[in-house]
């Protein structure tokens, strides 16, 4: 499959005239929790040309889009962002992206900037707009897949997830890691909860089809708890982030310079 990707990659390289910097996968696989027919979510960053950037229509407006995004097939799951607009995201402390740096399944890289980024981004880490976004996705998926009496059991896994990497920055004050084992095992204490995870963790991972089935009280007891306590702490950090701007516009230009004219 890795070669399927790469050569995908290529073909982007050849077809829009850019150079991939990274690419790694997103979805279910990085997370530690696929199923047997899980597709590839594959993540890539690019950089244009030099004198495609100078000019007065900037990259993202207009017609000049800042994303590369192929057919959605069966199998296949691929898009990229410019590195202006990763830069000006990660300025922001921006958690996919953030989750894309920590991957651990990566298919491509070249050059210097990533292992930059990487190096910045423990410095760039902002707790509070972190654990927004991952409360929002908690609460929205809980709302919307958990509250009948029968639930899409596999959709626990995204609300368990981002209630978990919420609970991480409280307690560590970094960025949480993507494995959902890693957060589990951490995190909760031996129990009836964490056993109840770990059956629907097996049984999503030995292809068992989690559709509709009665809710889980324990779990979903735990989650309504969580989601609770954790917007009340959530109002309690600082809000204040230090700008970066300078840092990331000398990163961007370097990046130019390594790529195109080394």
């Amino acid at each position: 499959m890795k070669e399927t990707i790469l050569n995908a990659l290529k073909k982007i390289e050849e077809d829009y005239q850019v150079k991939i910097l990274f690419a790694c996968e997103s979805g279910s696989r990085a997370w530690g929790f696929p199923s047997k027919d899980s597709d590839y979510d594959v993540r890539f960053i690019y950089v244009h040309k030099t004198e495609d950037y100078l000019t007065i229509d900037q990259i993202g407006i207009g017609n000049k889009r800042d994303v590369i995004e192929l057919p959605i097939n069966n199998l296949l799951d691929v898009s990229g962002w410019d590195l202006t607009k990763t830069l000006k995201l990660f300025r922001k402390s921006n958690p996919p992206l953030m989750e894309w740096l920590r991957s651990g399944i990566v298919y491509y890289q070249a050059f210097s900037t990533i292992d930059q980024m990487r190096d910045l981004s423990k410095t760039i880490f902002a707790p509070n707009s972190c654990l927004h976004h991952y409360l929002n996705m908690a609460s929205n998926n809980f709302r919307e897949f958990l509250q009948g009496e029968e639930v899409k059991i596999k959709k626990y896994f995204y609300v368990l997830r981002p209630v978990l990497a919420s609970k991480w920055i409280e307690k560590y004050n970094e960025f949480p890691p993507l494995e959902f084992p890693i957060l589990l095992n951490t995190l909760l204490p031996e129990g009836e909860l964490k056993n109840e995870i770990q059956i629907l963790l097996k049984r999503k991972m030995d292809g068992d089809e989690l559709d509709l089935e009665p809710k889980i009280q324990v779990i979903n007891d735990f989650l309504n708890e969580e989601i609770t306590r954790l917007r009340e702490y959530a109002k309690t950090l600082n809000l204040s982030n230090q700008d970066f701007t300078p840092e990331l516009d000398k990163l961007f230009r370097d990046t130019l310079e390594e790529v195109w004219n080394k």
